[in-house]
């Protein structure tokens, strides 16, 4: 019987989880806002580890800054993830800014906006 899901995915949303509580429980660093993980893309051979964030509430500078602090601090959080993983090696993490919940905001306030004159057109 086939597996259901392959071993990259199996360890992708275990990284997630895990990371995500070392960000929520173990980084201290007060120029952090509110981040959400929102996908992690293992290589095939596990070597790398692209992970997908958002900051709320954040203009554009501190989404930049944010995204460079945690890319300096991947070590940290690799070594954090490697206490909590029986892994025989823990991936590189590269962090990148995930810009789909912008993108959602934006297409909803578009929408709206031509509902609203549509509506306004049919009023007249």
């Amino acid at each position: 019987m086939a597996r259901e899901f392959s071993r990259n995915a199996r360890v992708a949303s275990q990284l997630q989880k895990e990371l995500a509580l070392v960000l929520q429980r173990g980084v201290k660093d007060p120029r952090l806002g509110f981040i959400t993980i929102n996908e992690i893309e293992v290589t095939r051979d596990l070597a790398v580890a692209k992970v997908y964030v958002s900051v709320m509430n954040a203009d554009a500078e501190t989404k930049k800054q944010n995204i460079k602090i945690l890319n300096d601090a991947a070590n940290f959080l690799r070594g954090e993830l490697g206490h909590k993983m029986k892994m025989r090696s823990i991936p590189q993490l590269r962090f990148y800014y995930d810009n789909a919940f912008d993108t959602g905001l934006r297409i909803t306030e578009l929408l709206e906006q031509s509902k609203s004159h549509l509506d306004s057109d049919e009023q007249d």
